[in-house]
């Protein structure tokens, strides 16, 4: 993982690097902080406020650390007429986090987003990634389950 001040060097003012800086930082560290926000906008020259703007602004950006695996739901209206706010309700269940998008084992976030441009197959789930279409809450659970199955192997294999 590359730090802030690796990813800054030689960035002196270069406003228009921005969002690649953005980028840089949160494919590095999964997130990005405050502190790397501040320092950004120092060696960039680029306002705070602003910086804080582009990071909040793109989807592909998160200011809070995001779970291992990532589960997107498309609530855009094609999805939505087909129910997908039932999919919310099952996930949450599920992972037992409420209105909380992160579970404390940092196991899993869900994501809500409002069009993933596969109106056709929605409702639509994305798991890391990877696009699941026709969407039921029975199907999510299934595959929320295999996926904590999985972990459980894997934890099971590091410590056997």
């Amino acid at each position: 993982m590359e730090s802030i001040q690796t990813i800054l060097e030689g960035m002196q003012g270069q406003r228009h690097q921005l969002v690649e800086v953005l980028l840089d930082v949160q494919e590095g560290s999964g997130f990005i902080s405050e502190t790397a926000m501040q320092a950004i906008s120092e060696r960039l020259s680029v306002p705070l406020i602003e910086v804080y703007r582009v990071a909040n602004f793109y989807k592909v950006m998160s200011l809070e650390p995001r779970g291992k695996h990532l589960i997107t739901i498309c609530m855009g209206t094609a999805c939505h007429v087909r129910s997908a706010s039932l999919l919310f309700g099952e996930v949450f269940s599920q992972l037992g986090i409420g209105q909380s998008h992160t579970t404390p084992d940092g196991l899993f976030t869900v994501e809500r987003v409002n069009c993933l441009g596969a109106c056709a197959l929605g409702p639509v789930v994305v798991l890391d990634g990877v696009y699941f279409h026709h969407m039921t809450p029975a199907k999510l659970r299934k595959l929320i389950r295999s996926v904590k199955r999985a972990e459980k192997e894997v934890m099971a294999d590091v410590y056997a």
